[in-house]
């Protein structure tokens, strides 16, 4: 059976929809803040960094606020989590969420954990991406396989940062496949695209929107996808499970808070998302990376993020990753 991780659930658009007039009207006086900072742990063109400085422009459209973006990198996320902790729960700053601020608070017992945040909405899944440059002689994870067993040294892979989904993933790849390569980490999705032109790694995973351009350009070549079904921007796009590789993964992308933001506020950005999310640009944008609309509303969500964790602490304990 494949591992899957976190369950995807899916929020009701209309409604959110609708409520956006009742509780926009309701609120209106008091939010949103002129200025509203979404931070990222992610690094210049890592995933959290395009996802959010993509959406920014459509949400101030939605929402009648000035949206930036703020990168808030080290410690695979516990510096991020550190500054939301700290803020005031008012709405005037949030949190890119992936299933790293998770995995670095099961793994690093930082200061301040996923614990002191709470889920706001969320917004995607994202599909991961095994990918390799395009020189390479690895055509299919079997190739990539049979080379990795024969020789461990001269196969390294790549991810991001310690706490990211993707080491945990690679992880779980070499434990079903039984190669032993050393896993070579980075700060962001960024460094890690270098690291695989540059032939510091001969693989790595990765998603459509850090990669598209270097796609394009012909720079790099795909070789499997971590889903159900093919990718339909990438129908000859073959996945892990055909390869033989039974994993399938699900990355979340939401937005998360200081504990304690007003119901109304979390009402109006379940609302605001709504309404990004049927934009026909921002549509089509989304469409072109391959993610997958997945609308949470922060009753929902806070709830997926709590069994995400659960999950995911029993497989880091699983495989000896996290000592109980």
């Amino acid at each position: 059976m494949g591992l899957e991780f976190g369950r995807i659930a899916r929020g009701a658009i209309l409604s959110a929809g609708l409520a956006f007039g009742v509780a926009g009207a309701a609120s209106a006086q008091d939010y949103p803040h002129d200025t509203v900072t979404l931070v990222t742990h992610s690094s210049a063109g890592g995933g959290t960094d395009v996802f959010l400085r993509e959406m920014v422009g459509f949400l101030g459209k939605a929402m009648g606020a000035n949206f930036v973006v703020e990168n808030v990198t080290g410690g695979s996320g516990a510096n991020a989590m550190a500054k939301l902790a700290t803020s005031p729960a008012d709405g005037s700053i949030f949190y890119g969420t992936t299933p790293t601020y998770i995995n670095t608070s099961l793994l690093s017992n930082p200061e301040y954990d996923f614990t002191d945040l709470e889920g706001v909405v969320n917004v995607f899944m994202d599909p991961q991406i095994v990918f390799v440059k395009a020189d390479s002689p690895y055509q299919s994870l079997t190739d990539l396989i049979e080379a990795a067993k024969a020789d461990p040294t001269a196969v390294p892979f790549g991810v991001t940062t310690p706490g990211s989904l993707d080491r945990q993933v690679m992880e779980q790849f070499k434990a079903v496949t039984g190669v032993t390569s050393p896993v070579i980490t980075h700060d962001g999705g960024g460094e890690l695209l270098i690291s695989v032109l540059n032939g510091t790694v001969a693989v790595a995973i990765g998603e459509i929107q850090e990669l598209g351009p270097q796609i394009e350009a012909g720079e790099i070549r795909l070789l499997a996808s971590y889903t159900e079904d093919r990718l339909p921007r990438f129908p000859d796009l073959p996945t892990a499970r055909e390869q033989g590789v039974d994993l399938v993964v699900n990355k979340f992308r939401g937005i998360a808070g200081p504990r304690g933001i007003p119901q109304d506020v979390k009402d109006l950005w379940a609302a605001g998302i709504a309404r990004v999310l049927e934009d026909p640009d921002f549509k089509a944008w989304y469409e072109a990376q391959s993610l997958v609309p997945t609308l949470m509303p922060a009753a929902e969500y806070e709830a997926f993020l709590n069994t995400f964790a659960e999950d995911q602490k029993a497989f880091l304990i699983q495989y000896g990753i996290l000592k109980q």
